[in-house]
Parts: C-alpha cells; sequence; structure tokens
C-alpha cells in the first residue's frame, strides 16, 4: 500500500480524535528498512537479515535513547495511513507499507503511566527528506538488524523486530534465491530507489 502524499511540515497535535480500546490509547508505528545496496545489487549477499537496514529515531527528551517512531492513531485514518504519517513526521522518510501489521502489543508508558495497544507495521522506505516535522527535536540512525535490536529502548518493538526477522526469514526460504526480489532490485530509477508504477503489486511482500 503506497501512502498518500504528505504536504503538511507540521505534525498534528491534541488528543480529540485519539483512538481508544478499552481505555488503552492506540498508537501504531513502523520500523523502516531499506537495503543497504541499492544503488549496486551486485554487492547484495543474497541473505536479507545481512543486505536490509532499519531507521531508528532518537526520543525528544532524550538523544540517546532510540525507538522506531511511532504515535497515536486517530479516528479519521486507516491503520496504515496513520503509520505512515507518523513515520514521516517522526522519521521524515516516506515509503510503502509491506504486508501485515507485525503485531499489537500492550505497554504502559513511562512519563503518561497510562496502558498503551501498540501496532507496528514494516514500511519499505523509498524517500528521505531533509526537512520534516520533527527534524529540530530528533535524530536518525541507519544499522544493521541485530544492532536495532540492541539498542532500541522499548521490549515491546524488539519483539516487533523479531517478528519482522521472522517474516524476512520465512520470504528468504519460500524464494530461495531470491529471484523476484533480486529482479525488484534491478528495476529502479536514476535516483536509486527502486521503482513501483501507480498501485500495481509488487512480489516483494512481507505478509
Amino acid at each position: 500500500m503506497q501512502m498518500k502524499n504528505l504536504q503538511t511540515m507540521t505534525s498534528r497535535t491534541g488528543r480529540h480524535m485519539q483512538r481508544y480500546n478499552e481505555g488503552c490509547r492506540q498508537v501504531v508505528g513502523c520500523i523502516p528498512f531499506r537495503f543497504k545496496h541499492l544503488r549496486d545489487p551486485t554487492l547484495l549477499h543474497g541473505n536479507l537479515l545481512e543486505d536490509i537496514e532499519v531507521l531508528l529515531i532518537s526520543s525528544q527528551k532524550s538523544s540517546h535513547k532510540l525507538m522506531f517512531p511511532k504515535g497515536g492513531w486517530e479516528l479519521d485514518e486507516q491503520l496504515e495511513e496513520a503509520a505512515s504519517r507518523e513515520t514521516f513526521e517522526e522519521a521524515g522518510v516516506v515509503g510503502t507499507i509491506m504486508g501485515d501489521e507485525l503485531g499489537v502489543w500492550n505497554f504502559k508508558s513511562n512519563s503518561q503511566g497510562i496502558i498503551h495497544e501498540g501496532r507496528m507495521l514494516p514500511m519499505y522506505v523509498q524517500d528521505e527528506r531533509n526537512a520534516w516535522p520533527e527534524s529540530s527535536v530528533r535524530q536518525r540512525f541507519w544499522m544493521s538488524i541485530s544492532e536495532a535490536r540492541e539498542r532500541c529502548s522499548h521490549s515491546w518493538m524488539k519483539e516487533a523486530i523479531d517478528v519482522f526477522i521472522g517474516r524476512l526469514v520465512s520470504f528468504q526460504m519460500k524464494e530461495k534465491e531470491s529471484s523476484c526480489l533480486r529482479e525488484f532490485l534491478m528495476n529502479n530509477d536514476t535516483n536509486g530507489i527502486a521503482t513501483i508504477k501507480g498501485d500495481e503489486e509488487i512480489d516483494f511482500c512481507l505478509c
């Protein structure tokens, strides 16, 4: 699913449109990922766990606390729309949601002391903006999957990484030599970003 155009350079604020489920605030986010050597697919190892890196961002309160982008799911949004919006607002990246949600987790907010219901989705990043709504208060860091799991501050997000890893391994086994993935990577535009035409489906889907 491709996200809608994101033109605004301000983040949504307020809780009047916030979704709740039995008193739990519903939040959604993404594990943004890309291929390390997209500009030169011949450098790929053929192992998705080695070829893919993911994006973590810093907390607004501490540059040492890292996490995946996430935020409130609002009443006028579909799940994928909210996840994509929050990912752009916090991390400044735009992409395509690849597959279903990775899971649902209940966790307690340290700052607010209330229970949240969190969902995460995998996003294939196609554009990384130099300016984004929260660029003045957050930093972003691309790193390997294993490093991200070690450095991520939230245990429920670590569990989401584990599900993401499971999907990558399953996809790798299903596709054997990943021939469709290599074909997908080779079909890139002049900027080195894989081409997706219109709303057509692509073979690489982490379902």
